[in-house]
């Protein structure tokens, strides 16, 4: 005897249910995993910041033997985040002792808005150019692939022909 499995709408309804609640799980799982490590947030700041040594390195990643730059810049992190000062806060600071160069990335504010919408208004500009170019040189190619031809040109084609002693074939 055969048995079949008769799927009617309640669990259709139930699966999808279920199957959200397993998603909703599985995105609260992903984003939490980190969260309670109490280095965290202390890795999330040290790359936002640059190493001042002159090296182009992020601070936490500077890789130069007895680097004097990134161990004090480390250590102030290291009390700023126990000190219990916001990420604004110690982000601020940094820039008021070092400069603006400090920061991995500029601010999203003010003209530094510049940085992160230049690169994104040039490629729509090339983008917009090369479409605009291909459809200029493609409007002749459709007119002479219709049949259309200009007196103009096909009396320059006689007299290349007659010219060059060539009858346009390679």
């Amino acid at each position: 005897m055969k048995s079949s499995i008769r799927i009617t709408s309640g669990n259709r309804l139930t699966f999808w249910i279920k199957s959200a609640q397993a998603l909703a799980l599985a995105a609260a799982i992903c984003f939490s995993v980190g969260a309670a490590e109490p280095n965290s947030r202390f890795v999330d700041l040290d790359h936002r910041l640059m190493c001042t040594c002159g090296c182009a390195e992020i601070l936490g990643e500077c890789n130069h033997v007895g680097c004097q730059n990134s161990t004090g810049e480390l250590n102030e992190l290291r009390t700023g985040i126990a000190s219990g000062f916001s990420d604004k806060q110690i982000l601020d600071s940094f820039v008021a002792k070092y400069g603006a160069v400090v920061l991995a990335a500029p601010t999203k504010e003010g003209f530094d808005l510049v940085a992160w919408i230049a690169p994104f208004a040039v490629f729509a500009a090339a983008l917009l150019g090369t479409i605009l170019l291909v459809r200029r040189w493609s409007v002749g190619k459709t007119e002479v692939a219709a049949g259309v031809s200009d007196p103009a040109t096909d009396a320059l084609k006689d007299r290349i022909r007659r010219e060059t002693g060539s009858d346009g074939g390679y």
